[in-house]
Protein backbone atom coordinates (compact mmCIF):
# COMPACT_ATOMS: atom_id res chain seq x y z
CA UNK A 1 0.00 0.00 0.00
CA UNK A 2 1.56 2.81 -0.82
CA UNK A 3 0.99 6.70 0.58
CA UNK A 4 -3.09 7.73 0.97
CA UNK A 5 -4.12 11.00 0.73
CA UNK A 6 -5.47 11.91 4.26
CA UNK A 7 -8.30 14.77 4.81
CA UNK A 8 -9.45 17.00 7.29
CA UNK A 9 -12.43 18.02 7.42
CA UNK A 10 -13.63 21.34 8.94
CA UNK A 11 -18.16 22.10 8.76
CA UNK A 12 -18.89 25.62 9.11
CA UNK A 13 -22.26 28.05 8.56
CA UNK A 14 -20.71 31.34 7.75
CA UNK A 15 -18.50 32.84 5.39
CA UNK A 16 -16.12 34.29 8.38
CA UNK A 17 -12.37 34.32 7.22
CA UNK A 18 -10.66 30.99 7.98
CA UNK A 19 -8.17 32.81 10.74
CA UNK A 20 -9.66 30.79 13.42
CA UNK A 21 -7.31 28.66 15.82
CA UNK A 22 -8.19 25.32 14.10
CA UNK A 23 -7.08 26.52 10.64
CA UNK A 24 -4.10 27.81 12.02
CA UNK A 25 -3.54 24.60 13.92
CA UNK A 26 -3.79 22.25 11.18
CA UNK A 27 -1.62 24.65 8.70
CA UNK A 28 1.08 24.30 11.45
CA UNK A 29 1.32 20.81 10.94
CA UNK A 30 1.72 21.41 6.86
CA UNK A 31 -2.55 20.08 6.65
CA UNK A 32 -4.28 21.91 4.51
CA UNK A 33 -8.01 21.44 5.88
CA UNK A 34 -11.07 20.61 3.49
CA UNK A 35 -13.24 23.36 4.40
CA UNK A 36 -17.15 22.38 3.60
CA UNK A 37 -20.31 25.13 4.13
CA UNK A 38 -23.65 22.55 3.51
CA UNK A 39 -25.33 25.85 4.04
CA UNK A 40 -24.36 26.52 1.25
CA UNK A 41 -25.22 23.47 -0.45
CA UNK A 42 -21.91 22.59 -0.68
CA UNK A 43 -21.92 18.40 -0.59
CA UNK A 44 -20.65 16.67 2.48
CA UNK A 45 -21.05 13.39 1.70
CA UNK A 46 -19.98 10.34 4.13
CA UNK A 47 -16.54 10.35 6.11
CA UNK A 48 -14.60 7.76 3.80
CA UNK A 49 -11.27 5.95 5.09
CA UNK A 50 -9.54 9.07 4.13
CA UNK A 51 -10.77 11.39 6.59
CA UNK A 52 -8.59 11.49 10.02
CA UNK A 53 -10.10 14.46 11.42
CA UNK A 54 -13.36 16.83 11.61
CA UNK A 55 -14.51 19.89 13.45
CA UNK A 56 -17.85 20.84 13.56
CA UNK A 57 -17.97 24.80 13.82
CA UNK A 58 -20.57 27.13 15.24
CA UNK A 59 -23.08 29.12 13.75
CA UNK A 60 -26.64 30.81 13.66
CA UNK A 61 -28.44 27.85 13.17
CA UNK A 62 -31.19 25.36 15.54
CA UNK A 63 -29.74 22.43 15.35
CA UNK A 64 -33.35 20.71 15.74
CA UNK A 65 -34.37 22.53 12.92
CA UNK A 66 -34.01 20.11 10.42
CA UNK A 67 -37.20 20.71 8.13
CA UNK A 68 -36.16 24.21 8.34
CA UNK A 69 -32.78 23.82 7.19
CA UNK A 70 -32.61 20.06 5.62
CA UNK A 71 -28.69 20.62 5.34
CA UNK A 72 -28.80 19.73 9.07
CA UNK A 73 -29.51 16.28 8.02
CA UNK A 74 -26.18 15.91 6.56
CA UNK A 75 -24.43 16.92 9.07
CA UNK A 76 -25.66 14.66 11.48
CA UNK A 77 -25.18 11.82 9.19
CA UNK A 78 -21.78 12.96 9.49
CA UNK A 79 -21.42 13.04 13.13
CA UNK A 80 -22.96 9.80 13.77
CA UNK A 81 -20.46 8.39 10.77
CA UNK A 82 -17.64 9.88 12.26
CA UNK A 83 -18.67 8.19 15.58
CA UNK A 84 -19.49 4.97 13.83
CA UNK A 85 -15.74 5.26 12.63
CA UNK A 86 -14.24 6.18 15.19
CA UNK A 87 -12.69 9.88 13.27
CA UNK A 88 -11.76 12.13 15.46
CA UNK A 89 -14.58 14.92 16.01
CA UNK A 90 -14.49 17.98 17.55
CA UNK A 91 -17.77 20.30 17.87
CA UNK A 92 -17.83 23.72 18.87
CA UNK A 93 -20.76 25.90 19.51
CA UNK A 94 -23.83 25.30 17.45
CA UNK A 95 -21.18 22.34 16.57
CA UNK A 96 -21.19 20.68 19.95
CA UNK A 97 -24.92 20.93 20.17
CA UNK A 98 -25.14 19.04 16.66
CA UNK A 99 -23.07 16.58 18.56
CA UNK A 100 -25.67 16.04 21.47
CA UNK A 101 -28.68 16.08 19.15
CA UNK A 102 -27.26 13.27 17.48
CA UNK A 103 -26.70 11.48 20.39
CA UNK A 104 -30.14 12.01 21.45
CA UNK A 105 -30.21 14.86 24.09
CA UNK A 106 -32.16 17.76 24.03
CA UNK A 107 -30.53 21.30 22.76
CA UNK A 108 -32.27 24.84 23.38
CA UNK A 109 -32.38 28.10 25.39
CA UNK A 110 -32.13 27.54 29.32
CA UNK A 111 -34.79 29.33 31.26
CA UNK A 112 -34.74 33.04 31.38
CA UNK A 113 -32.89 32.51 28.08
CA UNK A 114 -29.85 34.04 29.81
CA UNK A 115 -26.69 34.51 27.09
CA UNK A 116 -22.77 34.05 27.32
CA UNK A 117 -21.59 36.74 24.99
CA UNK A 118 -17.61 37.89 26.05
CA UNK A 119 -15.41 35.89 27.95
CA UNK A 120 -16.43 33.39 30.94
CA UNK A 121 -14.94 31.20 33.69
CA UNK A 122 -15.05 27.32 33.15
CA UNK A 123 -13.82 24.57 35.74
CA UNK A 124 -13.36 21.28 35.11
CA UNK A 125 -15.17 18.22 36.65
CA UNK A 126 -12.99 15.60 38.50
CA UNK A 127 -13.26 13.62 34.78
CA UNK A 128 -12.00 16.63 32.98
CA UNK A 129 -9.13 17.66 34.84
CA UNK A 130 -6.92 15.69 32.52
CA UNK A 131 -8.11 18.38 29.92
CA UNK A 132 -8.50 21.67 31.34
CA UNK A 133 -6.96 23.61 33.88
CA UNK A 134 -8.54 24.69 37.77
CA UNK A 135 -10.25 27.67 36.15
CA UNK A 136 -9.73 28.99 31.91
CA UNK A 137 -11.36 32.25 31.23
CA UNK A 138 -13.17 31.32 27.34
CA UNK A 139 -14.27 33.26 24.29
CA UNK A 140 -18.23 32.70 24.28
CA UNK A 141 -21.38 33.70 22.16
CA UNK A 142 -24.94 31.75 22.63
CA UNK A 143 -27.84 31.59 24.60
CA UNK A 144 -28.69 27.58 23.82
CA UNK A 145 -27.14 24.80 25.25
CA UNK A 146 -26.84 21.09 25.23
CA UNK A 147 -27.97 18.47 27.91
CA UNK A 148 -25.60 15.60 28.27
CA UNK A 149 -26.26 12.43 25.72
CA UNK A 150 -26.34 9.08 27.79
CA UNK A 151 -23.02 7.71 27.93
CA UNK A 152 -21.13 11.12 27.50
CA UNK A 153 -18.93 12.39 30.65
CA UNK A 154 -19.23 16.26 31.57
CA UNK A 155 -15.83 17.66 31.58
CA UNK A 156 -16.02 21.34 32.16
CA UNK A 157 -18.80 23.38 33.70
CA UNK A 158 -19.77 26.99 35.06
CA UNK A 159 -23.25 28.02 37.19
CA UNK A 160 -24.90 29.65 34.13
CA UNK A 161 -24.49 26.77 31.42
CA UNK A 162 -23.08 23.91 33.47
CA UNK A 163 -22.31 21.75 30.30
CA UNK A 164 -19.77 23.75 28.79
CA UNK A 165 -17.80 20.53 27.68
CA UNK A 166 -18.23 17.02 27.03
CA UNK A 167 -16.45 13.60 26.03
CA UNK A 168 -18.44 10.90 24.49
CA UNK A 169 -15.94 8.13 24.17
CA UNK A 170 -12.46 8.42 22.96
CA UNK A 171 -12.81 10.20 19.99
CA UNK A 172 -15.63 12.84 20.36
CA UNK A 173 -15.03 16.39 22.29
CA UNK A 174 -17.81 18.98 22.39
CA UNK A 175 -17.45 22.77 23.46
CA UNK A 176 -20.42 24.96 24.37
CA UNK A 177 -17.26 27.94 24.13
CA UNK A 178 -15.56 29.42 21.30
CA UNK A 179 -11.44 28.51 21.54
CA UNK A 180 -11.00 28.52 18.02
CA UNK A 181 -11.82 32.68 18.09
CA UNK A 182 -8.79 34.83 18.00
CA UNK A 183 -8.89 38.64 19.12
CA UNK A 184 -9.72 39.74 15.46
CA UNK A 185 -12.08 37.33 14.60
CA UNK A 186 -14.25 37.85 18.29
CA UNK A 187 -13.89 42.30 16.95
CA UNK A 188 -15.59 40.96 14.13
CA UNK A 189 -18.30 39.47 16.10
CA UNK A 190 -18.61 42.57 18.19
CA UNK A 191 -19.64 44.24 15.41
CA UNK A 192 -22.14 41.79 13.60
CA UNK A 193 -25.97 42.80 13.48
CA UNK A 194 -26.03 39.84 15.97
CA UNK A 195 -23.82 40.87 18.64
CA UNK A 196 -25.70 40.33 21.99
CA UNK A 197 -25.28 43.14 23.80
CA UNK A 198 -27.89 43.95 26.10
CA UNK A 199 -29.31 40.93 26.51
CA UNK A 200 -29.24 38.83 30.00
CA UNK A 201 -25.76 38.05 31.09
CA UNK A 202 -24.10 39.49 27.83
CA UNK A 203 -20.75 41.21 28.49
CA UNK A 204 -20.52 45.13 27.42
CA UNK A 205 -17.85 45.59 24.87
CA UNK A 206 -15.61 47.48 27.26
CA UNK A 207 -15.67 44.35 29.53
CA UNK A 208 -15.03 41.62 26.70
CA UNK A 209 -11.83 43.90 25.40
CA UNK A 210 -10.88 44.40 28.78
CA UNK A 211 -11.02 40.37 29.82
CA UNK A 212 -9.81 39.83 26.12
CA UNK A 213 -7.00 41.65 27.13
CA UNK A 214 -6.10 39.46 30.04
CA UNK A 215 -6.86 35.99 29.11
CA UNK A 216 -6.68 35.78 25.53
CA UNK A 217 -3.55 34.52 25.40
CA UNK A 218 -4.04 31.75 28.13
CA UNK A 219 -6.82 30.43 26.16
CA UNK A 220 -4.78 29.96 23.36
CA UNK A 221 -2.22 28.45 24.48
CA UNK A 222 -4.65 25.84 26.44
CA UNK A 223 -6.73 25.44 23.14
CA UNK A 224 -3.37 24.65 20.79
CA UNK A 225 -1.98 22.24 23.55
CA UNK A 226 -5.28 20.58 23.58
CA UNK A 227 -5.39 19.99 19.33
CA UNK A 228 -2.27 18.56 19.25
CA UNK A 229 -2.96 16.10 22.63
CA UNK A 230 -6.31 15.30 20.31
CA UNK A 231 -5.48 15.37 16.72
CA UNK A 232 -2.31 15.24 16.74
CA UNK A 233 -1.71 10.93 16.22
CA UNK A 234 -4.22 11.48 13.64
CA UNK A 235 -1.89 13.79 11.71
CA UNK A 236 1.47 11.53 11.63
CA UNK A 237 0.77 10.92 7.78
CA UNK A 238 3.31 8.20 7.38
CA UNK A 239 0.94 5.30 6.17
CA UNK A 240 3.21 2.04 6.31
CA UNK A 241 3.86 1.26 2.91
CA UNK A 242 3.48 -2.89 1.91
CA UNK A 243 6.70 -4.40 0.75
Amino acid sequence: MGLMEKQVVLIRHGDDSADDRVVTYFRSKNVEPRIVRPFKDESLGDPDGQVVASVVFGGPFNVFETQRHPFLLAEHRWIEQCIERNVPLLGICQGAQSIAHTLGAACGPRAGEPYEFGYYPIRPTAAGRDWFPDELVVAQAHFHAFELPDGAELLAFNEVFPRQAMRYGENVFAFQFHPEVTRTGFRRWQNAPWAAYGKPGAQTREQQDALASVHDAKQHRWFMHFLDMFFGGALDLRDPVSQ
